[in-house]
């Protein structure tokens, strides 16, 4: 078998044509062809805000094609970026103006909320929390607890109305984005409950083409969410007992337990073949979790060609069209 490092994508430098822009992300790397994005999901994975040393093969491509698989599930809710996925690991769409924003939706007291509650707190984002509530219990109702995208650093907490009173987005933007976080917050719930999940929180990002407001990047994937199982949580509630997750939450672990999280000072570990394998099985058996379909893995004797020649043959379609 070929090297985890040449079945992986770690990095593309592709030159393409028409392009005026390339940026490299902490997961992907994304090439502006004037109207149009070209979105390659590399293998590389991050925790606690840094780019792990070694690539978790086909992790982009389950990534990119729950991504679209998503993406086309929801174009009734609202219009989104996708035009084409024309490789495993590649979706190529619209490019729109981003808003600030991310819209942050959450159906259970978990994780950042958890903790703000924890601290005696009971408003987070301008949104009032309900007392007497223990970790990983249900809202009455989903609540949106937005978050100001950061150039540099990480994003922040923010309510409705500074987001309004600033001007971040206008108050008819804003209530529009509302109303589809909401929608697709319920729809993310039911296809997760259909597969015998529970869809916990995630976030959406929306963003502007020809005034017409776009749903953009990834939804509804492990990276950008969180699923906990749905067997077993009411008991696992009563027990108090830690809820069972699906996520890349054993990823942080396995790095917690050889010391590092991120703090300065601590020593990146190298992950050995044998964990980075199990993380390869444990993205594929996510995203069959999720599908309800079987994991078929693309080419990979040279990866880095055969999405150049894919991304090609498809902007010279796109470009006929």
């Amino acid at each position: 078998m070929e090297s985890i490092e040449k079945r992986s994508i770690r990095r593309t430098d592709f030159n393409l044509p028409g392009q005026n822009g390339v940026y490299h992300g902490k997961v992907r790397d994304v090439y502006s062809i004037n109207e149009l994005l070209v979105m390659v999901a590399s293998d590389r994975i991050s925790a606690f805000d840094y780019i792990l040393p070694r690539p978790i093969p086909f992790k982009g491509q389950v990534l990119n094609q729950l991504a679209a698989y998503f993406l086309e599930s929801t174009r009734d809710i609202c219009p989104n970026w996708l035009i084409a996925t024309p490789d495993p690991n590649v979706a190529i769409g619209y490019r729109c103006d981003p808003f600030r924003v991310e819209m942050v939706v959450r159906g259970y007291l978990t994780g950042h909320a958890w903790r703000t509650y924890k601290s005696g707190k009971r408003a987070l984002c301008g949104v009032n929390l309900p007392e007497g509530m223990k970790e990983h219990d249900r809202f009455p109702f989903p609540i949106i607890t937005p978050a100001t995208k950061a150039e540099e650093g990480h994003d922040e907490d923010i309510s409705r109305e500074d987001i309004i009173s600033k001007g971040i987005v206008s108050e008819q933007d804003y209530l529009l984005m509302e109303k589809y976080t909401l929608a697709l917050f319920a729809r993310g719930t039911k296809m997760a409950a259909e597969r015998g999940l529970i869809l916990v929180d995630t976030k959406y990002e929306f963003g502007k083409k020809d005034g017409v407001v776009h749903l953009i990047d990834e939804i509804h994937t492990p990276d950008s969410s969180r699923y906990f199982y749905l067997d077993g949580y009411e008991e696992r509630q009563q027990k108090g007992d830690p809820q069972k997750q699906l996520s890349k939450e054993f990823v942080r672990e396995w790095l917690m337990a050889h010391g590092f999280q991120g703090h300065e000072g601590d020593i990146m570990p190298v992950m050995p073949d044998v964990f980075v394998e199990s993380v390869t099985n444990r993205y594929i058996e996510l995203f069959e979790m999720l599908t309800g379909k079987t994991f078929e893995k693309g080419e990979s004797n040279d990866v880095r060609l055969r999405i150049e020649k894919n991304i090609l043959n498809c902007l010279e379609t796109l470009v006929k069209n």
